[in-house]
């Protein structure tokens, strides 16, 4: 085993890192890697969608969907970090719900490649973070709502800001509220688990095997990326209120890492709500829990008061 490893790592050498993580990434996920991201369509009335790159996309509201909300300064950006493998139209139902309460979205996806080659990712969340200070943006309060891997994502965005604190502080004071839907924490295996389960249901087993066997041969671009990235999402620089959506069933996200977690937060004086369910489906649980989960979020956005008056989502 030692040995295959050796001749693997020899051949890598060779042909540079970079260039081998492509070569083993397009032939174990050809799809994720060169596939587009899919068009979507938003059913409401006066959006416009603006692309700014294949992976990030602005829906700007030109309506005033909601009559009880007073406008009184720069109007609320949501930035939306769906998960891995994401279907258009489950992603437009989310969308749909911020822009009837008067919200601009950006979407911001993720690769398979931001995740398995974290310093890609730690290069993407340089990106989102220069879209978000650009001239169009900077002066938007934020919200963000994060799905599965999104929260892989929007940890590197945090990595910056810890190491940028005082160029970044603006940015952070921003940001109003954050949520975390199905956040996958925990080990190494259960990433493994979130790879496999994520792109092919069917041969989950293999391909945790085969991306524990990555992560093995690769750690010191890989694990030792990963660590940094949960380091900082425990010592968070983002204080503003934050809400949880998980369940014990989820096979992605250890239900007792997420309470350790929230619970470390509010330690350090972060406002955090929680909503946990015995069963549902990562992912999903706006699908499972409608009612649930639109009241809980309702009243966690009403409380962040990012409108004049209250905004019914």
């Amino acid at each position: 085993q030692c040995h295959k490893q050796f001749f693997l790592l020899q051949r890598v050498e060779k042909m540079g890192w970079n260039g081998a993580f492509k070569k083993i990434i397009s032939f174990l996920f050809p799809r994720y890697f060169t596939g587009k991201m899919m068009a979507r369509s938003i059913a409401v009335s006066g959006i416009t969608a603006q692309k700014i790159s294949k992976c990030i996309t602005f829906y700007k509201n030109d309506t005033i969907a909601a009559p009880a909300v007073t406008q009184t300064g720069p109007k609320p950006l949501l930035l939306l970090l769906p998960w891995l493998g994401s279907r258009p139209r489950a992603v437009d139902k989310y969308c749909e719900i911020y822009l009837k309460t008067g919200f601009d979205v950006l979407v911001v996806e993720s690769e398979v490649t931001h995740f398995l080659w974290p310093r890609w990712g730690l290069d993407y969340g340089a990106k989102i973070l220069d879209v978000l200070q650009s001239q169009q943006f900077i002066s938007r309060p934020l919200l963000v709502h994060s799905f599965s891997i999104g929260g892989f994502t929007f940890a590197q965005v945090m990595l910056h800001i810890s190491r940028k604190s005082q160029q970044y502080q603006s940015l952070t004071n921003r940001i109003h509220g954050h949520i975390y839907d199905s956040l996958v924490v925990g080990s190494v295996e259960r990433m493994a688990t979130g790879v496999g389960k994520s792109m092919f249901p069917r041969l989950q087993g293999p391909v945790q095997g085969v991306s524990l066997l990555y992560f093995r041969v690769f750690k010191k671009y890989t694990v030792d990326y990963y660590n940094d990235s949960i380091n900082v999402f425990w010592n968070t620089p983002v204080k503003a209120p934050a809400l949880f959506f998980f369940c014990d069933n989820d096979p992605l996200s250890d239900s007792e890492e997420v309470e350790k977690l929230t619970g470390h937060w509010q330690t350090q004086g972060i406002s955090v709500g929680k909503k946990r369910w015995k069963e549902s489906i990562h992912a999903g649980h706006l699908r499972e829990h409608p009612e649930d989960y639109l009241t809980t979020l309702h009243n966690f956005v009403q409380s962040l008061n990012l409108f004049g008056l209250k905004a019914k989502l």
